[in-house]
């Protein structure tokens, strides 16, 4: 897929808020890289749609920062995260949480897993545009990924944002998850209900919620939860599913 980058407006800085939310700055290297692929992703969306967010501000705020919140407590949970770990992004659509995930923590690997072709040629040229050798994309269904040897709990961290419901976002994760790792859930809204569903779905796929995070975005102030669970164990075979059924019949 061939972009033409266009003229747009820059990404605001928020450095003040990157430094009181994340405890982090990005160095001007990857304010750089920021700005570029807010302007692959605006020019690729004249060609397959990519995302409703094109607003400066709320980019930063909707695929930059909140891509980047969700890692957040990395030395509490994901210790060594900037030392190699093997990170999967299930459903990546455009690049998120996994593309900003990559450009900040460049020792990791990024796998970019998605089903649906245009959308991984577009994050190629991402890739090749940004020189993220750290990052590679797969073309795939969770379901049939999460059964392959060379990628059934192979990953320290799988990363899951706004795919289906929590239990069906729990099994395309936790069966990638090595025991021991981490899967991350992205979410907006939460509620009792939706907390006993997981809790009940993870304790069969060999995992435990580990926490569930509550906070608000820095600039339109919307609520925003992540949920963190735990593997603790190995996945049972009979899991994921076949392709369809989890959002079908979730556990």
């Amino acid at each position: 897929m061939d972009i033409e980058p266009l003229s747009i407006a820059n990404l605001p800085k928020m450095a003040e808020i990157w430094e009181k939310t994340l405890n982090w700055q990005p160095t001007n290297l990857q304010e750089n890289q920021f700005q570029q692929l807010y302007q692959l992703i605006i020019a690729g969306n004249r060609q397959i749609n990519l995302t409703r967010i094109t607003e400066p501000e709320e980019f930063w705020e909707k695929h930059l920062w909140d891509s980047l919140r969700g890692i957040a407590p990395k030395q509490i949970f994901i210790p060594g995260i900037d030392r190699g770990k093997r990170i999967i992004d299930i459903g990546t659509g455009a690049g998120f949480p996994g593309l900003p995930i990559a450009l900040i923590f460049p020792n990791s690997q990024v796998t970019l897993l998605d089903s649906t072709g245009k959308k991984i040629a577009f994050i190629e040229t991402v890739l090749s545009a940004l020189a993220l050798n750290n990052a590679k994309t797969l073309l795939g269904r969770a379901e049939e990924i999460g059964q392959q040897y060379e990628h059934r709990q192979n990953y320290d961290v799988a990363v899951i944002r706004a795919v289906g419901n929590v239990s069906v976002c729990a099994e395309y994760s936790l069966p990638l998850v090595r025991k021991g790792g981490l899967a991350i859930i992205y979410r907006g809204s939460w509620s009792e209900a939706e907390n006993e569903s997981l809790e009940t779905a993870v304790e069969q796929l060999g995992g435990a919620v580990e926490l569930i995070e509550e906070f608000s975005t820095p600039w339109s102030n919307s609520m925003r939860h992540c949920l963190y669970l735990r593997k603790v164990t190995n996945t049972p075979i009979s899991f994921p599913r076949g392709v369809g059924i989890p959002s079908q019949k979730p556990i």
